[in-house]
């Protein structure tokens, strides 16, 4: 898979490529990438890419000129094009595992104010957003974006381990321990050292259940919603709440009785 990035900051996304797993991948040629300075392809000698927008208002927007030619640099037109953008489509695994099975995708790295909506309406297939809050740097949003996507390529991460992360099956991972089997007072549950697997299995898909509906409950209502949840882990939802409410209502006698 090769990834191509159009920034005026080259240097910042180039230090993502040449450390790490992603490294390694580039190594064994999994992955491929090129990273083309968008002030290349300015026309004056101080290599202008942004001006102030029409219509008024604070900030400088890139201008058309110098991204066209560099995307045109490129073969854009006959590519997947991302734009990076706090107004685009939200980031999530499912698009992630969609866009890992392209060939290659280009990504425009915005600054300033964003980019002048000629090229987006020329170029862009998708605006995509890493969340709901606004960066300087595109460069950064852009290697979010291709963080989550290049480790689900083949051959990058052994599958195993991609098997139960967060937001497989509709649900946050479990908790994770390592040597040392106690530290600092504090030790590795027992059922981790027990050596039964279905035991652990049990264990660890209550405890995804458990973090989801204390962190994101909205994601268990989607499981749902999607038939995502098996019989075992709709019974164990109920024992997690019934046993939450239990604690509840403990609480309360003892600050009755405690007043």
């Amino acid at each position: 898979m090769r990834f191509t990035v159009l920034t005026l900051f080259p240097d910042i996304v180039r230090a993502f490529f040449e450390n790490s797993i992603m490294a390694k991948a580039v190594e064994k040629e999994i992955i491929a990438y090129d990273l083309v300075n968008i002030r290349d392809f300015a026309t004056d000698k101080h290599h202008t890419c942004d001006d102030g927008t029409y219509g008024g208002g604070a900030g400088q927007l890139m201008m058309p000129e110098p991204l066209s030619k560099a995307l045109d640099s490129v073969n854009a037109r006959k590519k997947y094009v991302i734009y990076v953008t706090p107004s685009g489509k939200q980031l999530t695994q499912k698009v992630a595992e969609e866009l890992s099975h392209k060939d290659e995708l280009v990504f425009i790295c915005g600054r300033y104010e964003g980019i002048d909506q000629r090229i987006i309406d020329s170029y862009v297939d998708l605006e995509l957003s890493i969340g709901d809050y606004v960066m300087s740097s595109g460069e950064v949003a852009a290697t979010v974006v291709i963080d989550t996507v290049y480790r689900l390529v083949d051959g990058v991460i052994k599958h195993e381990s991609l098997v139960e992360e967060s937001y497989c099956d509709g649900l946050l991972e479990y908790p994770q321990y390592t040597h040392p089997e106690e530290w600092k007072g504090m030790k590795v549950p027992s059922v981790l050292l027990s050596g039964n697997h279905e035991e652990i299995r049990k264990w660890r898909l209550k405890k995804r259940l458990m973090k989801t509906m204390a962190n994101r409950p909205d994601l268990i209502a989607s499981a749902r919603a999607k038939g995502q949840l098996t019989e075992e882990a709709e019974k164990m939802i109920e024992e997690i709440c019934e046993t939450v409410f239990l604690k509840k209502q403990k609480k309360k006698r003892s600050k009755k009785s405690n007043s």
